[in-house]
């Protein structure tokens, strides 16, 4: 599933190609909303909220996607609308159209209503308005399972949203923190949520996710994606487990093991 910067990346491309501009093509390719057609209002907005992106237009709608694993915009001059199965919405104006393939959710509701879709979401990390307060209320929410291994409290959306299973592994790295070590045993939730902001602060605008500040093809993570090779630190074997599902690398040396 895309990290938060990645879905940053893709509202910010979706707001420069049809923000301000009339909808001229309106392709809904899910049977429930099969018959919308917003042709003729004007896109106000693209923004994320977390993983999930708002694309708000006139007349007080949101059409409100979700990338999931395997979903992407992609955006291209306007021109005839793709014939492909796997494209699950078309947004167009005369210049451009966004096409959204294999997306995860689509879903068109009110504007007003957007905090049914994501109300339940934990602070978003690439808030613009992401300040001390807001950390501390992120920081605050993954207390309240205090017997929760940290690794899975990371990924829950709905304590700080944003992370995603790369950067739970970086910065559990950076900070020496195990994965599975419970939120209670952490010995600074703040600098850890601290750090997974500026983490995907410094990344949105590109693309990939460099942790190590080495841009290098294959030097760009600490443990993610590293199973059986020597840590960059100590030279241990990094490990590879499942996690709630997902995998998750480590170090056993610099992360070691809770008691």
């Amino acid at each position: 599933m895309p990290e938060g910067d990645v879905v940053w990346l893709t509202a910010r491309r979706l707001r420069e190609a049809l923000a301000g501009r009339v909808l001229t093509r309106s392709d809904f390719r899910v049977p429930r909303f099969a018959a919308a057609d917003l042709r003729g209002r004007t896109v106000l907005d693209s923004v994320s909220r977390g993983k999930h992106l708002l694309t708000r237009v006139e007349g007080g709608l949101t059409v409100h996607t979700h990338l999931l694993m395997e979903g992407r915009w992609q955006i291209r001059r306007a021109g005839p609308a793709p014939r492909d199965h796997r494209v699950r919405l078309v947004l167009a104006n005369a210049q451009w159209q966004a096409v959204g393939y294999s997306l995860g959710l689509v879903e068109l509701l009110r504007t007003a209503e957007e905090d049914g879709a994501v109300g339940h979401l934990g602070p978003d990390l690439l808030d613009p308005s992401w300040d001390a307060e807001t950390a501390a209320v992120a920081a605050a929410r993954l207390a309240e399972r205090p017997g929760r291994p940290i690794g899975e409290a990371l990924l829950d959306q709905t304590r700080l949203a944003g992370i995603g299973n790369v950067y739970k592994a970086e910065v559990l790295f950076l900070r020496g923190v195990n994965p599975w070590a419970p939120v209670e045993d952490v010995p600074d939730v703040p600098a850890l949520v601290e750090l997974s902001h500026r983490l995907l602060d410094a990344n949105k605008e590109r693309h990939g996710h460099i942790t190590t500040g080495d841009l290098g093809r294959g030097r760009e993570h600490w443990v993610y994606g590293r199973a059986g090779r020597p840590c960059r630190r100590c030279g241990t074997r990094i490990e590879r487990a499942a996690q709630a599902e997902r995998a998750t690398f480590w170090c056993p040396r610099c992360q070691p093991a809770p008691a």
